[in-house]
């Protein structure tokens, strides 16, 4: 079973339906004793970081969250839940992260001709090729949807980057911790091979 966190984020029913489509049952929930029974967790999220780290608290989540992650529950951050797993933004300069990952979110810049926020499919490279890729070819291209991007401290957890204006590093991998900025619920046969490959590890 898969816990679906429930904080009030936007893109939690379509995380649910991938999963379905894949024949996996998911529980989409804030209740602790569900979350931390269960095989695998995602953290979805669309929205803002300061508001969703409010919510992920008031919910008493962010605790839940830390020691399903010491459990060594296998967790997926989607979009804003990559972000969140991280130990700040620039979107919400005096809100801390939930730290789990070292590195800062910050802002695209607007200044290169680029719109902002990034909407779209963009192509992935793999520095350094993790689990979630398995069976995706270099340059195959998934869904975006965010003005704000991870600069991980330790380019050895960067598992796939795209091209925006910068380097964005697009996804992440360390031990049972996996993240994605794009949106592999709406990223089609390939988003569905990442949500795939995330349920065997």
């Amino acid at each position: 079973m898969v816990a679906v966190v429930d904080y009030d984020a936007g893109n939690i029913k379509s995380v649910e339906k991938a999963l379905l489509a894949l024949g996996e049952p998911a529980v989409i929930t804030r209740d602790r004793d569900i979350v931390l029974k269960a095989d695998r967790i995602i953290l979805p999220g669309v929205g803002a970081f300061g508001d969703a780290m409010g919510k992920l608290h008031a919910y008493g989540l962010v605790e839940v969250i830390k020691e399903a992650v010491s459990r060594k529950i296998p967790f997926l951050g989607v979009c804003l839940g990559l972000q969140l797993l991280f130990e700040s933004s620039e979107e919400a300069l005096d809100v801390e992260g939930l730290g789990i990952l070292k590195g800062r979110i910050v802002k695209i810049p607007d200044d290169k001709g680029m719109k902002v926020p990034q909407i779209g499919w963009n192509s992935l490279k793999f520095p350094n090729k993790g689990r979630l890729f398995e069976g995706i070819s270099e340059d195959a291209y998934v869904y975006f949807v965010h003005s704000y991007y991870l600069q991980a401290d330790d380019p050895g957890i960067v598992t796939a980057t795209t091209e925006y204006a910068v380097r964005i590093h697009a996804a992440v991998e360390k031990g049972n911790v996996f993240a994605c900025q794009f949106h592999p619920e709406k990223s089609s046969d390939v988003g569905l091979r990442i949500l795939k490959n995330f349920l065997r590890v």
